[in-house]
């Protein structure tokens, strides 16, 4: 499992024109699940990913994480994290998980995150063709995998 992670002000996902989910200030986050991601996987990085403390504090430190800032998640997948350029110059995606084993994880990863962690939990629509909008803070990336 790939989740690259964006601290954002606000981003939205977009499908046939219409917001499908939509947050103020936390992270927008891609993630991509390969044949070897289970739930024990998805549970490691659910607990990173709430946890991270990439928000600055009183002393422009990076030190709080989502709960002490009040804020969201926009979790959208992503197979293509997957896509391998190594033998030419057209991605091969046969490191993704088939679409029936990634949608199950996708969705227990997005339910740990709001269930388990409490955090505001707005999700993408899996396969669909979306358009996604965000406002970087910093910018600050972080890439997590498992």
């Amino acid at each position: 499992m790939k989740l690259v992670v964006q601290r954002v002000k606000n981003a939205k996902v977009e499908v046939e024109g219409k917001t499908v989910g939509k947050i103020e200030k936390g992270f927008l986050v891609l993630i991509g699940i390969t044949h070897e991601d289970n739930e024990e996987t998805a549970d490691y990085l659910a607990k990173k990913l709430c946890n991270l403390r990439i928000f600055e504090d009183e002393n422009e430190k990076m030190n709080l994480n989502l709960k002490q800032v009040d804020g969201k998640l926009l979790i959208v997948s992503q197979f293509t994290l997957y896509g391998n350029c190594k033998d030419g110059n057209r991605p091969s995606f046969t490191e993704a998980a088939p679409p029936e084993k990634a949608i199950k994880l996708y969705d227990y990863f997005c339910n740990q995150c709001k269930e388990k962690y409490g955090i505001e939990t707005e999700k993408g629509i899996f396969g669909a063709d979306m358009q996604v909008t965000l406002q970087n803070d910093g910018p600050v990336t972080i890439i997590l995998e498992k």
